[in-house]
């Protein structure tokens, strides 16, 4: 979360919009129609607001034959994996499922799909399209596996690289503006006129989840 006030050099942030627009084109080009669920976080948190309201925004601009769903779990995994249920038992024709942490979600929503028979591989009639945020290797396993489809890595090498990068360079005295940097990524203003370095989150699909650059497959 960015600080609402005092001296800030530069906040280090991935785009957390861009979370939810990328889960909402891949469960969007992939569904034509039907319902679609998202697990969110919690929505007193900037990030579980801008996952949440992205994602419900672009399904409603650019894909409204689409119907969303919503679980607020609050970044608990019992109250996803319970909440699930219920939603489940109550409609059962749900298409896709968009999961705002896979760290904290991943494992209750394969092992609620799993206990109602609804855990169908890729490719298999009656697989729920899954799509997953954080980029963790459990995600990575599941997307060979075919049981989830795609997850939006954030870029959890990259923090402490240009969160230093920063520091250094605020105490040599320099000063930035809001545009693009020379590392993918864009500088915005916030509120306050804090600026805030929103760096790039790629999608992770069956293409590209063996590239040896993801962060995720570094890690044990």
């Amino acid at each position: 979360m960015a600080p609402e006030k005092g001296k800030v050099a530069m906040v280090v942030r991935a785009d957390n919009v861009a979370y939810g627009k990328k889960a909402c084109a891949y469960l969007g080009d992939g569904i034509t129609s039907g319902k679609v669920v998202q697990i969110m976080g919690d929505l007193a948190s900037v990030n579980g607001r801008d996952r949440s309201e992205a994602f419900r925004d672009c399904v409603k601009e650019k894909y409204p034959k689409l119907k969303v769903l919503e679980i607020p779990a609050k970044w608990e995994s019992d109250t996803a994996a319970s909440k699930l249920d219920t939603l489940l038992n109550a409609h059962l024709d749900i298409k896709g499922i968009y999961l705002q942490a896979g760290g904290v979600y991943l494992a209750p929503t394969l092992q609620t799909l799993k206990s109602k028979g609804l855990l169908k591989k890729a490719g298999e009639k009656g697989h729920i399209t899954i799509v997953s945020n954080d980029g963790i290797p459990q995600e990575y396993d599941a997307i060979r596996k075919g049981q989830i489809d795609a997850t939006v890595s954030q870029p959890a090498d990259l923090y402490a690289k240009y969160g230093m990068y920063y520091i250094k360079a605020a105490m040599a005295g320099k000063t930035f503006e809001p545009g693009p940097t020379d590392h993918g990524s864009e500088i915005v203003e916030l509120p306050g006129g804090i600026l805030e370095d929103q760096l790039p989150a790629p999608l992770v699909t069956t293409e590209n989840v063996d590239d040896p650059e993801l962060w995720g497959n570094t890690v044990g």
